[in-house]
């Protein structure tokens, strides 16, 4: 009987061993995987993909409000023609409470921009729109003042991206604008998985709506995402524009892997390339 205990007794500091062992397995890997997570949060470059999130929202939320305060302010000033929207926010914060205070002097002033000053000032006397009443004024000076702080943190959140993306993204961002660099890299994930996408792949980031469409529905396969965006692009027809985003796609592709990669600067030599090859597919 006493060995009998002894046995139970060897068999239970066994069993305890061994799930301590198990325990300690188990703590060590969760160590390891938080380790790994704040290795991978902590980087410039998951801060890049939420700064750029956060610029592309910023940027639907100004025109919104831009939209409304342009909508307002028309109701008492229908002739004015500011298309960008610090301007028409300035223009409302400083003249908006009675139009035709405004000399042409403090336009020019204000607008920086001589003709456009002498173009308001002629807007101002033969407009249709009454002035607005202390309370009206009250209510679109506020929307002013809100389009001018989303303007003014849009631009600083601006600034850190293409501080940020420059120095993560080198060569990408000597072929393309930092902010449409950030975009692929946001869609992508990382700079890793971007490297290791095709031409292809990268020519349609940004197109995964219309290309889910031309799966399902059989419309017409997308031929360019986020950069339709590049100048050269946008600018041309839907079938020069699919062949020069092609270019673009396979340049990037490539200076993708030196950035994530090799670390080595090989975008002037890119540069040129790409210029030939547009040159080649407008010929």
């Amino acid at each position: 009987m006493k060995g009998f205990y002894t046995l139970f007794n060897l068999s239970i500091s066994g069993a305890c061993l061994k799930n301590e062992s198990l325990e300690e397995k188990r703590r060590r890997l969760l160590a390891k995987a938080k380790e790994s997570v704040s290795t991978a949060y902590a980087g410039e470059e998951h801060s890049l993909i939420e700064a750029i999130n956060t610029y592309l929202q910023l940027e639907k939320i100004e025109n919104l409000v831009f939209e409304r305060l342009e909508e307002w302010y028309s109701i008492y000033f229908p002739e004015l023609r500011l298309n960008n929207h610090e301007s028409y926010a300035k223009f409302v914060k400083q003249f908006g409470s009675n139009k035709k205070r405004a000399s042409e002097e403090e336009l020019i002033n204000l607008l920086g921009d001589k003709n456009k000053a002498k173009e308001i000032v002629a807007a101002i006397a033969r407009s249709i729109g009454r002035e607005p009443s202390e309370e009206e004024y009250k209510n679109i000076e506020a929307l002013a003042d809100v389009v001018l702080e989303l303007s003014a943190l849009r631009k600083e959140v601006s600034s850190f991206i293409d501080k940020v993306a420059k120095k993560l993204m080198p060569n990408i961002t000597y072929l393309i604008d930092p902010k449409i660099a950030s975009e692929l890299l946001s869609k992508a994930g990382s700079l890793n998985k971007l490297a290791m996408m095709p031409a292809s792949t990268i020519q349609l980031l940004g197109a995964e709506k219309a290309l889910f469409k031309h799966i399902k529905y059989g419309s017409k396969p997308p031929k360019y995402g986020i950069l339709f965006k590049l100048q050269e692009v946008s600018s041309a027809g839907r079938k020069k524009g699919g062949r020069i985003a092609r270019i673009y796609a396979t340049k990037i592709s490539i200076a993708a892997k030196a950035d994530a990669f090799s670390k080595r600067f090989i975008a002037d030599t890119l540069k040129k390339s790409l210029s030939n090859a547009i040159k080649k597919s407008s010929s």
